[in-house]
Order: C-alpha cells, then structure tokens, then sequence
C-alpha cells in the first residue's frame, strides 16, 4: 500500500501500536533470568560435551539400571548428574524412570549411562527380546481368548 501525499492525512492511524516489552526496561537482564521459568542454566548439550549417542550400550526406555557400587570417592571425569545417577540407581531402576527423576532428555541421559557404564559404576539389564511372533499358535490362543469373551 502506498502512503498518501498529502502528509496531513494520518493514514497509517488504525495500525496497531507496537508491542510493549513484558518486563521493565529498568529491569535488569540477570534478574530476568533468575525465576523458576527460565529452566536449566546449563544445557543439555553441555553436560554430555556435545555427543548424541552413548559411547557404549544400547539404553531403552525400559532397559533397567543399577549401580554396581556406592557413588565413587574420587569425581574426576563425572559430572553431578553423573552421581545423581548413582545415587538414583543404588536400587534398580529404569532409563525411564531415571528420566523422570533428573527432568532431562532422554537422548542426555543415554549418553551419561554410556559414560557410567564404561567406568564400570553401572551395569545394566537389557530387556527381553520379543515373543516369537512368527508362531501361528500364539495367534490362535489370542483368537480362542477374544471369542471366549
């Protein structure tokens, strides 16, 4: 749209006014940031140094951990949420669950079981391999148990 030519005219009058910041001006930056909203000041990629993919191991979501020890004296090499999966996984618990109790990426919390698995501060149980499902009598019982209903 062009404007018109008489300057007079105020014809851009019915847009709307720009939008205003949602925090003061005279608020500073950092104090911005420190709410509970802003979420986790170090980011995933940080804490694994950047890798997608555990060095070792194949980690489900329902492949169980456990710590093979008590959380090792000597931290070189280990991050905090490293020990927190220690200590989290002093009884047996899944990847899942790990998960959840850590509020990280699953793909985050791969990659350090990776690293605790290679120093040998856990061991894991993969989950059992699926029924042969290639047996024509597995789907038979399924169908004799849908018509018994």
């Amino acid at each position: 749209m062009i404007p018109p030519d008489d300057p007079s005219l105020d014809f851009w009058a019915d847009d709307p006014p720009p939008p205003t910041p949602s925090t003061p001006p005279e608020q500073d930056a950092a104090e911005r940031w420190l709410d509970e909203s802003a979420g986790p000041m170090v980011r995933p990629y940080v804490m694994t140094s950047g890798r997608t993919e555990p060095s070792r191991g194949r980690f489900d979501l329902i492949t169980l951990v456990v710590a093979v020890g008590m959380e090792p004296e000597t931290t070189v090499g280990l991050g905090p949420e490293h020990l927190a999966i220690i200590r989290l996984c002093q009884n047996v618990m899944s990847v899942a669950e790990i998960t959840g109790h850590l509020d990280l990426p699953v793909a985050t919390v791969r990659v350090m079981l990776g690293d605790l698995l290679d120093k040998g501060f856990v061991s894991l149980q993969e989950p059992e391999p699926e029924a042969d499902m290639h047996d024509i009598r597995i789907y038979k019982a399924v169908i004799d148990g849908l018509r018994a209903l």
